[in-house]
C-alpha cells in the first residue's frame, strides 16, 4: 500500500470514527478495502487517474490525480512514489472539505 499524507490520515480516521460511532463495521471494512483497491490501482498505473472527480472538475490541480474506489474518491499526488492525499465518501461536498 502506498503512503498517506497527514490530511488523508485525518480524513480516514474521521470516516472510521463516524462508522464506529454508528456501529457500522461493514462500512469500516468497505473503507479499508476501497483504500487498498485505490492504492493497488495507483501503484499499477500512477498516470491512469482522473484530473478531478467527475462531479467536480474545478478540483483539477497539477500534480494531483483522482481514482474512484468503491464509494470513495481518492486523490493522490503524482510524486515518486505516489502518495494518497485525500479520501472522500462519494456523496461528500468535496470542494468545501479539501485543503
Amino acid at each position: 500500500m502506498i503512503g498517506l499524507t497527514a490530511l488523508a490520515e485525518r480524513q480516514v480516521a474521521a470516516l472510521r470514527k463516524n462508522y464506529e460511532d454508528k456501529q457500522r463495521p461493514e462500512a469500516i471494512q468497505a473503507l479499508i478495502l476501497a483504500i487498498l483497491a485505490a492504492s493497488s490501482r495507483i501503484e499499477l498505473n500512477p498516470a491512469a487517474g482522473l484530473a478531478a472527480p467527475r462531479p467536480y472538475p474545478i478540483l483539477a490541480r497539477r500534480g494531483r490525480l483522482w481514482v474512484k474506489a468503491g464509494r470513495y474518491w481518492v486523490a493522490y499526488l503524482t510524486t515518486s512514489p505516489p502518495v494518497i492525499a485525500a479520501v472522500f465518501y462519494d456523496a461528500a461536498d468535496i470542494p468545501d472539505r479539501l485543503d
